[in-house]
């Protein structure tokens, strides 16, 4: 059976797993006390497939609880509720950060806090493990059994008697040793064991694809292959907050982009999963849902709003709250959008290696719902995958009233009341990126 052995603190909560066959603790890492912790622990529940858990609970010197002990049990309460059938048992420990301190300066010389709390889960599962260990070789025998103990004890005194002292700490040496050992070849495992993957603001599901594809899980795992990537994107995901979009919707728009930490044995399903939580706790957190609702918007087309905010100003994340506006304002006159960025979007579905569509002039004519240069309103689904910033930013436009902006070659962002005023920019500040190709 394998159990999960908790060091927790009130910042940080040491992690540290074992096999009660093997009765050898190891650390697993640490996790954040922020509220995502509950979701990283059940991962690491079913990662190893088990229930348990070892709670390291803190006793002051003179063996009372103290107010740490209490902030432990809270926490056992809620564990309880969030890992639905988590048995939780408690290691008695005092003093025990100080211990892994000494054990991680012994070796090597720099190490975080966080690697700390994870040593310390290790000795606290470490000890569970001994006193369980004892506690059945402590159980009385069978009569029969008794006496081939007692006989086999009285033979190994006799024998014994001159070297055992020398013998024992031999012994206890050797075990030490294979202990640290086995502790060192575990953290070179482990090593190899993670790996980050990164979805930047921007990234839309087709560079997230490419990205799966090059991922390194491990020296003894297989990269992912293109029938696991496809199969991830177009499985179903239980969130709420998917439901809003329309039937067919792709992923595109909802993988919030940040950098998670994953195993190698973890699937593609659960990479994505971890993404689109990551967008569920955004939503909650900055109520994206009420906020759109205000302008007018569901959350899925605040979403896709907000994913062309992004594009639009890649480069100038503090002019999205103005962009955002300029939007607004062209839709509200039933004007198109007018972006070049949902036009590349539409390319890169329709056309992805602009073998029919050559020239800009072309390409802006491209019969596709996400064209905004040729079709009034939202595209029909977000163009990337936007960055907290212009999700907010759609949340919470400026308060200015342009209708139209443009990115200058210097990397500044212009803006303007009039199309006369806008084309004089053009003139002035956008002879080169106005006329990439798309």
């Amino acid at each position: 059976m394998k159990i999960i052995g908790l060091d927790v603190g009130e910042k940080r909560i040491g992690v540290a797993k074992a096999d009660s066959k093997v009765r050898i603790a190891v650390p697993v890492g640490f996790l954040l006390a922020d509220g995502s912790e509950w979701q990283e622990i059940a991962r690491i529940a079913r990662l190893n497939g088990t229930n348990l858990f070892v709670l390291g609970l803190p006793r002051s010197n003179e063996g009372n609880e103290t107010a740490q002990s209490q902030y432990v049990r809270q926490f056992a309460s809620k564990l309880a509720k969030n890992v639905p059938g988590a048995k939780i048992q408690f290691q008695d420990e005092s003093l025990t950060s100080v211990l892994a301190e000494e054990r991680l300066k012994k070796r090597r010389k720099n190490y975080e806090k966080g690697e700390i709390d994870a040593e310390a889960a290790t000795i606290i599962l470490q000890d569970f493990l001994e006193k369980v260990t004892q506690k059945t070789e402590d159980k009385p025998q069978k009569a029969k059994g008794r006496i081939k103990i007692i006989t086999a004890v009285v033979i190994s005194v006799v024998t014994l008697g001159l070297i055992g002292a020398t013998a024992i700490l031999k012994y206890r040496d050797y075990v030490r040793w294979q202990r640290e050992e086995y502790y060192k070849e575990q953290e070179a495992q482990m090593k190899a064991e993670v790996f980050n993957f990164t979805i930047a603001p921007g990234s839309t599901i087709f560079d997230v694809k490419k990205n799966l594809l090059a991922v390194k899980r491990g020296e003894n795992t297989p990269n992912y292959t293109p029938e696991e990537v496809e199969a991830a994107f177009a499985a179903d995901y239980d969130f709420e907050f998917l439901a809003s979009r329309p039937a067919g919707a792709s992923l595109e728009g909802y993988l919030f982009p940040e950098t998670y930490e994953f195993y190698a044995a973890d699937t593609v399903e659960t990479i994505l999963k971890r993404f689109l939580e990551g967008m569920g706790e955004v939503i909650a957190e900055n109520q994206l849902a009420e906020k759109y609702a205000e302008h007018g918007l569901s959350l899925h087309e605040g979403i896709v709003l907000a994913s062309v905010v992004q594009e639009e100003s890649v480069s100038n994340p503090s002019d999205q709250a103005t962009v955002a506006q300029v939007f607004y304002s062209r839709l509200n006159y039933g004007w198109t959008l007018g972006s070049d960025s949902t036009v590349t979007y539409a390319l890169d579905v329709l056309d992805p290696n602009r073998e029919i569509y050559q020239d800009n002039a072309a390409a802006l004519l491209i019969d596709s719902c996400y064209n905004t240069r040729r079709f009034t309103g939202l595209p029909c689904g977000a163009i990337a995958n936007p960055g907290l910033s212009a999700l907010l930013a759609v949340a919470a436009p400026s308060d200015t009233a342009y209708l139209f902006f443009l990115t200058g070659d210097d990397g500044l962002m212009y803006y303007s009341n009039t199309e006369a005023e806008h084309i004089q920019n053009t003139r002035l500040h956008c002879q080169v990126l106005c006329n990439i190709s798309l």
